[in-house]
């Protein structure tokens, strides 16, 4: 499919013309998510390359800036990935002196990550990156404000 080809889009349900519509790519709403997340990805690589980040560290680090220490397991909530994800991101991260990882003395299972000092002061390099993204893409703040406001509302209903 091309970028200016729209499809009909008819979730759960074929489009009438034949036994097998339901799986033509077209009719997928999975494809441009999945699609549109590759590709925005993708755009914040330079901006990344340039503080030395992951998207994904990059994520992480803005939880950490935010909430400044929290175990992982609440780090994995917040970012909606695993433990088993996590930790060897979070194991660069500390030998990158981004985070620490200390056990919880009240529960040894959990490790609790805090942002460091060196972490906090990638914190400004990073300040510009939103702005650099919004303006490599072709929508305007309304329209990303309600993309925003519809992607959280299907992330919520399947979780």
């Amino acid at each position: 499919m091309n970028k200016e080809t729209k499809p009909s889009f008819a979730p759960c349900v074929g489009t009438g013309d034949g036994a097998y519509d339901a799986l033509l790519l077209q009719n997928q709403l999975c494809f441009p998510l999945y699609a549109v997340s590759k590709e925005v990805v993708r755009l914040y690589k330079p901006f990344l390359d340039e503080i030395g980040l992951t998207y994904t560290q990059y994520i992480a680090m803005m939880v950490l800036w935010e909430k400044r220490s929290l175990t992982v397991k609440e780090l994995g909530e917040h970012l909606y990935l695993d433990s088993g994800t996590l930790t060897p991101l979070l194991k660069k991260m500390e030998a990158q002196k981004l985070v620490s990882r200390q056990r919880n003395a009240a529960d040894e299972r959990s490790v609790i990550v805090s942002v460091t000092d060196a972490g906090e002061a990638l914190r400004a390099r990073a300040a510009k990156i939103p702005e650099q993204i919004g303006r490599c893409l072709p929508l305007t703040k309304e329209e990303a404000s309600t993309l925003y406001d519809l992607l959280y509302k299907v992330l919520h209903a399947i979780q």
